[in-house]
């Protein structure tokens, strides 16, 4: 992982931070639902290895149609999980973002539960669902980091900060899943759940990266946004 810059927190992959915001540290169970929280998971990854300039998306003047996944350094991330996503997003080089999200996701939620909570950060517990059915939930065990990077986003949504990329990308994430006022109530800060809204697709939508890159990630985000809403029409209102 590349070293964090000033006012950013960098030792843990998106996908994690993504995870411990949508999962509530007092019970272990996800805020947002499942087939949602593993498309962002997805994108999440996609996006990091778009911000370490591994990934990008053809242009007008590449080869093929634009918009379609570059792979523009195959060599090891320096993360087993992001190592593994990006052979994924090889085997789908010059396809869409919206075609890998799915096989990025296929056991990431699980694979990034066990790793935090080898790292102490959560804890598994065993459940059962009405008495019957064996779950797992996952409370949180050291809130530290979590709450450095919910500190970064609430100071971007409510107190106009600048934010770094890839606090700027999270925010986006979470915009995409349309569970901004989950992870910072506007009620506190005076605002309406539309205004944190327009606030995360300010900055979803700003100048926080290059060029490239911001116009591959909010490509990556769209195909997030839609994947998930397609997975709550699938659930149905229940």
């Amino acid at each position: 992982m590349p070293e964090a810059g000033a006012g950013s927190v960098e030792s843990m992959l998106l996908a994690e931070d993504l995870l411990l915001l949508v999962t509530d540290d007092a019970s272990g169970r996800l805020s947002v639902p499942a087939a949602q929280v593993d498309a962002g998971l997805g994108g999440a990854n996609l996006a990091e290895l778009t911000l370490m300039n591994k990934v990008g998306l053809s242009g007008q003047g590449d080869e093929g149609k634009p918009g379609r996944i570059i792979v523009g350094d195959p060599s090891p991330a320096g993360d087993e999980v992001l190592d593994a996503a990006l052979q994924i997003v090889i085997a789908h080089q010059g396809k869409t973002p919206s075609t890998v999200i799915g096989p990025l996701s296929k056991n990431l939620r699980r694979t990034l539960y066990e790793r935090l909570a080898g790292a102490g950060v959560i804890r598994a517990e065993q459940g059962r669902t009405l008495g019957l059915f064996p779950t797992r939930r996952w409370p949180a065990q050291d809130t530290g980091h979590e709450g450095q990077v919910r500190q970064l986003v609430t100071q971007a949504l409510v107190q106009q900060g600048a934010p770094d990329a890839r606090s700027a990308a999270l925010i986006a994430l979470l915009h995409a899943l349309r569970c901004e006022h989950k992870i910072v109530d506007p009620r506190h800060y005076g605002l309406s759940r539309r205004q944190l809204r327009a606030r995360a697709e300010e900055i979803g939508t700003g100048n926080w990266a290059s060029e490239a890159v911001r116009k591959a990630i909010g490509e990556i985000i769209a195909a997030v946004a839609a994947t998930s809403a397609a997975a709550a029409a699938s659930a149905g209102p229940g």
